[in-house]
């Protein structure tokens, strides 16, 4: 990268980052709830009128999928786009007792989105209603959860997998100890 003053980086940073979200088709809520930085930040930040602290800044290049060089140039963004366990986002102040990672790339938020959730000895995750015809498709990794979608209640085991309708109120339990789920949402 060639060398740039703080100056021109601070005038570029709002159309790199704004460009980088729209080029893998994200809302400013999708890039919110990516990256745990507010809709309302993003969209200043986008304009121009507030500068990011080096945290936020982390936080956004995280869920935009690109390096901090990669917003101030133009190099192409490898074949294999990794993100290591470290930097995957995870979503704070869902549920009880439950730490959800999010296991897929940001373009595909609202569409297919595909998540880890580890839930603590009596860990519940109530999710309200989603869209219309939005499904979802748990897998038990470990241990045993009980997942409720509507007035249905089903028990899962290891390697057990349920498919329901998420556009109704649903629920993912934990309660007989520790369990870990790999979870597909899938928005039609």
């Amino acid at each position: 990268m060639q060398d740039i003053s703080a100056d021109q980086i601070l005038s570029r940073l709002p159309a790199r980052l704004k460009e980088a979200r729209q080029r893998q088709g994200l809302s400013l809520e999708a890039v919110a709830k990516l990256s745990g930085v507010s809709r309302s930040m993003v969209s200043q930040i986008e304009r121009g009128e507030s500068s990011p602290t080096v945290a936020t800044l982390w936080n956004l290049t995280r869920a935009l999928q690109v390096d901090f060089a990669g917003l101030l140039d133009d190099t192409p963004v490898p074949g294999i786009a990794l993100i290591t366990a470290a930097q995957a986002p995870k979503i704070a102040g869902h549920g009880q007792g439950c730490q959800i990672t999010i296991l897929s790339p940001p373009e595909q938020a609202g569409r297919l989105e595909v998540y880890d959730i580890r839930l603590e000895p009596g860990g519940v995750l109530d999710s309200a209603p989603h869209g219309p015809g939005t499904r979802e498709q748990v897998t038990v990794l470990s241990g045993h959860v009980e997942i409720s979608a509507g007035t249905e209640t089903r028990f899962l085991d290891l390697d057990d997998t349920a498919h329901y309708r998420a556009d109704q109120p649903h629920r993912i339990a934990a309660p007989q100890g520790s369990a870990r789920v790999f979870l597909i949402v899938e928005a039609p």
